[in-house]
């Protein structure tokens, strides 16, 4: 791999491993036996996303020449680096709350998180492939997705409101869809960042 596509070849790790992530959380609410495995494997992923940005830093730092606006790469790991930030704390709640009960709702979101993160991974391979206009087919998918779950969380709070009598339980769901519903704002920054490269680079 010639050093100048090491930013390339690392994004798409980045993207690979955000499909990952997103399906192993989307497993781990359909069984929430031990949250506190879940909530440490989910670590291990945020993890290894951390060392990417590690990786691009570096080599920003040791590269003259990027295929793309040093900026831009920098915006576009940060965006891909707080997508699994957010997850990960999504699921450091599970332990931390003690959610072991299935939840519909949160199962919807899951299914929405596991979709954007297949259309970012397509995003991500077309840029690295240089096919700057094709990126606006599933960034147009991430803000229909990022719109879904807007409406998923009223739909959700609507219910818990009017079915859940235990006032901390009410606090906890709360909060998780607000957080399941917040990393597919981060899924939609990410489809802005690439927005933005294409205007800058087509």
């Amino acid at each position: 791999m010639a050093k100048k596509n090491i930013f390339f070849k690392t994004l798409e790790e980045m993207a690979d491993t955000i499909v990952e992530t997103v399906e192993f959380f989307a497993r781990g609410v359909d069984d929430l036996s031990n949250v506190g495995e879940f909530a440490k494997a989910m670590k291990e992923y945020e993890s290894q996303c951390d060392r990417y940005t590690h990786t691009m830093i570096i080599e920003l730092n040791r590269t003259f020449i990027t295929p793309i606006e040093r900026d831009d790469i920098m915006a576009l790991t940060t965006a891909l680096d707080d997508v699994v930030d957010e997850i990960e704390a999504c699921a450091s709640r599970f332990e931390m709350y003690q959610v072991t009960d299935k939840d519909e709702y949160i199962r919807l979101f899951a299914d929405n998180l596991v979709r954007n993160s297949h259309q970012v991974k397509k995003a991500i391979y077309l840029l690295t492939q240089k096919k700057l206009l094709a990126i606006r087919e599933p960034n147009i998918a991430i803000n229909e997705l990022e719109n879904q779950a807007d409406d998923l969380l009223r739909v959700s709070i609507k219910a818990l409101f009017a079915k859940e009598k235990d006032p901390i339980e009410l606090i906890k769901r709360k909060e998780l869809y607000e957080m399941l519903e917040q990393t597919t704002d981060y899924f939609e920054d990410v489809a802005n960042t690439l927005e933005s490269i294409i205007m800058r680079n087509s």
